[in-house]
Order: C-alpha cells, then structure tokens, then sequence
C-alpha cells in the first residue's frame, strides 16, 4: 500500500523510523496553533502511516516547545472579521479512517477507525482543538507541568471536535464538568492523577520514552491484533455487551486463522519474540 504524502508539508513533519511514522506540527514560531492548512496536511500524514504495511504506530508531537494551543489567533480574529467560520480547508480531504464504521466517518472520529495504534507525546500546551487531538490518542503521555485547558468557555465557544463525548468517558463525569464548564488551566501532573494522561516524564526524557513504550507494544503484540483491539475498544462504547462478545468471537475463529496466530503461539512456546508478518489489506468489516 502507498504511504506517500501527496503535497508539501509546511505545517507538519512526517517521518517514518523503525517502524513508527511520527507526525509533528511544525509551526513552532506559533507554539503550534492550529490552521486550515496544519488540518488538511494532518489528515494526508495520517492517510499516509495508515496505508504503509511497514508502519506499525503513529506518535503525534510538536516541534518546539508547543503542542498544540488550539486554533491560530489569527485565523480566529477572521472569523470575526467575516462573521463566519471557515475552516480553512480544500472541499476534499484524505478521509483516514473511513469506512470501518458509520460512528467514525466525522471530523477527528476518523482517528478510531485508523489500523494503527497512536500514542500522543505532550512536548508543550495543549489548548482546544490541540486537547481535543491528544484525547484521540489511544495513549497520552505528556512532558512534566505542561499547561492544558479545553478553552472554549472563554470564547464564547461550545466544547469542541468531541471533547464533550470523551472526556466523561475517560475522566469520568464530575471531572470532565470540571475542565468543560470552567475552561481553567490545569497541569500534566493533574492530568496524570485524572487518568487522562497515562505517563509522565522529564521534558529530556519525553520522546525516548515514548518511542520505548511504543518499540515495545508493536514487538510484543501482532499488527492484526493491534488493529482489531483498537476497532474493537471504539465501536464498543456504543454498543451493548452482548454485541461485544458475539463480533470478539467471530474475529477469534477468523484470526486462528492467520499466519501471525501460529507465530504467536510458537514464539510463546520457544520463549522468544515473534517476528510479525506486516498488515494485510484491510479486512472487511
């Protein structure tokens, strides 16, 4: 499968190493605000990790000492400006993500829907839509007292790009209030202690601990595996147990199947790691 970036990336960096893509936000000078432009080349980066067979997990992180702040001031002075919104995007976009199921064919949902684990690495704030991005993480982990905050109370704003739906989800309903209805800043430590983050490091020690965890859980566990968990885990919060049971027996007669079952079990067995044979095309759904 082709895992070429079709356009030029300014507000973004992709890289692929050791079987990790890494998509940066790359405009430091703004402590990665948020664009129209950051927005469409996000979702070719993602399009891109999801459709190379070589890639195993993405990590998302931000080039200097910013995550994400949320939307660029600029681009939110406009708005005002013209009395509208506008996203700032061309009328076709990648759509990673799609098509697995109905839930995920959104804006930002699509990131359940992706074949490929993500885990976020908070180098700096996160505000907003920049919060938001992180939450669709399956892992967070973030550098120590990072600021954080949704945001959008102060702007006269909704909560926004699901972070209503998530965070009750992940922090519970009393916390979630909390962040949604005060909009106040809070730090990773805090976060950490909510559960919303899983980890924290040392600003030095961030990245190198981030790409350990992720060498780690893509040596030790099957690409197939990896991929039917996380559309598993996603399509779940919208169903009842029952659904969940029946769909995870079918996929275990299914998956016995493949080769990557056999290598599992004679790795067990040799006490050795497995060497994974890399994704298949997707599977039907």
């Amino acid at each position: 499968m082709n895992g070429a970036i079709e356009i030029e990336l300014k507000a973004t960096r992709y890289e692929v190493s050791a079987d990790i893509a890494t998509i940066s936000l790359n405009r430091p000078h703004r402590m990665n605000a948020w664009t129209g432009r950051m927005h469409t080349e996000y979702r070719h980066c993602l399009e891109a990790a999801n459709n190379d067979n070589q890639v195993r997990a993405i990590v998302i992180t931000g080039i200097g000492r910013g995550f994400c702040v949320g939307g660029d001031s600029k681009a939110l002075d406009g708005h005002v400006k013209r009395g509208a919104y506008d996203p700032g995007t061309p009328d076709e976009l990648p759509t990673p993500g799609f098509g697995i199921a109905p839930e995920f064919d959104e804006n930002f949902a699509y990131h359940f829907g992706l074949q490929k684990p993500i885990v976020a690495a908070i180098n700096g704030p996160a505000a907003g839509v920049g919060l938001a991005l992180a939450c669709f993480a399956d892992i967070r982990f973030a550098a120590s007292g990072i600021k954080m905050t949704t945001a959008h109370g102060k702007l006269n704003l909704p909560a926004e790009y699901g972070l209503s739906w998530l965070l009750p989800r992940m922090i519970g309903l009393s916390q979630a209030n909390d962040l949604l209805l005060t909009s106040r800043v809070f730090l990773s430590e805090e976060a950490l202690k909510m559960g919303l983050l899983n980890r924290v490091f040392p600003a030095d020690s961030l990245m190198s601990e981030t790409y350990a965890f992720v060498s780690n859980m893509i040596t030790t566990v099957s690409p197939d595996s990896l991929r039917q968990t996380r559309w598993q885990i996603y399509r779940d919060l919208h169903r009842d147990v029952a659904a969940s049971v029946s769909d995870s027996e079918i996929l275990i007669r299914e998956m016995m199947k493949a080769d990557n079952y056999a290598e599992g079990v004679k790795a067990f067995m040799d006490k050795r790691l497995p060497a994974w044979s890399p994704l298949k095309a997707k599977p039907e759904q």
